[in-house]
């Protein structure tokens, strides 16, 4: 007996029992349960006694005229309500693209919104029976067993995989928004700087984004002990651009992501004899399952055209190890 109860309490839980686990566990009541589920109550009931018996232990308090969940009940809608969740969101979502050409993407947030997003819309006009899903994270994927059909990523030439595709490369440089540049003080060199707030990454000293800091270009182009009139940090690259376009500092900003403001004159390049050389490039590289399939070859053909008139605009000279990899 001992055995077969072991047996039965190992088996998969049906996943009828926890959708009206759940609804019951939501209305605590199971006429409510039952009413949304389309199931009589003691379908619902039966599903519930069932569930019970294979956990081994009671979900619900039932009283006369309402039910309350246990302990146990408690730990188990807390891991079933975003599982279910999350299964409902993905049906959805295959449900609304079936039949439908989509590209799917991974890059970081802050590419994202500030070089991507803003360019999206020509694409989309160009092709309108192409969907597009960007998943914006700053952690790196695998697309070899994920459903992502491509990734856009930011790293030296020595981290990127053979087939990876050099978009632009990247220099540094401190732009202010005009506003502040005709209103406060002077900013003729970078000593001038010591009379600004400076804005940067607050975890930019402690990873691999080091040449990303004042501090290193101050070195290189200002006296050694230049101290700013107040700091202001902030987790990402399109927050700090944001606060600068509000006036509220100068930012070493990377000039590809800031190209298109400088040229439309939000923002302004005050020092541009002082840019400096970032070891990072911008790289596109497609999943392995996708090369071939026609909607991701004119995402990626759109993404090559796009990166193209970024390197026009700051005078990117590529690597000539990528130069082959741009056709």
């Amino acid at each position: 007996m001992l055995h077969s109860q072991t047996h039965l309490r190992s088996r998969p839980i049906s996943a009828g029992q926890l959708r009206a686990f759940e609804a019951v566990a939501r209305h605590l009541n199971f006429r409510a349960a039952s009413e949304e589920l389309a199931l009589t109550q003691s379908a619902v009931s039966r599903q519930i006694q069932g569930l019970e018996e294979d956990v081994g232990v009671s979900l619900f308090h039932r009283h006369t005229r309402a039910v309350e969940l246990t302990t146990a009940g408690g730990i188990l809608l807390r891991a079933v309500t975003p599982s279910l969740e999350r299964i409902d969101n993905a049906v959805r979502q295959i449900r609304q693209t079936a039949g439908r050409k989509s590209v799917s993407l991974t890059t970081f947030a802050s590419f994202a919104s500030m070089w991507l997003i803003p360019r999206l819309e020509g694409f989309q006009r160009d092709n309108p029976d192409i969907d597009i899903r960007i998943d914006a994270s700053d952690v790196a994927v695998d697309l070899d067993i994920s459903d992502l059909d491509l990734a856009l990523r930011y790293a030296p030439a020595s981290h990127m995989p053979p087939n990876a595709i050099r978009l632009f490369g990247e220099q540094i440089t401190p732009v202010i928004s005009p506003w502040l540049l005709k209103s406060g003080p002077r900013l003729k060199k970078p000593d001038d700087l010591a009379q600004f707030t400076l804005i940067e990454a607050g975890d930019a000293h402690q990873t691999h984004l080091e040449w990303l800091t004042w501090r290193r270009w101050l070195d290189e182009h200002a006296s050694p002990k230049l101290e700013a009139k107040r700091w202001l940090y902030f987790n990402y690259a399109y927050q700090m651009v944001q606060a600068t376009l509000t006036g509220q500092g100068v930012v070493l900003a990377r000039l590809p992501l800031i190209a298109e403001s400088l040229a439309s004159g939000d923002l302004v390049e005050p020092l541009p004899q002082t840019r400096m050389e970032s070891p990072m490039s911008y790289w596109l590289i497609v999943g392995p399952r996708n090369v071939a399939r026609p909607e991701v070859v004119a995402f990626c053909d759109w993404l090559k055209t796009q990166a193209a008139l970024t390197r026009e605009a700051i005078g990117d000279v590529p690597d000539p190890d990528t130069v082959d990899s741009l056709d």
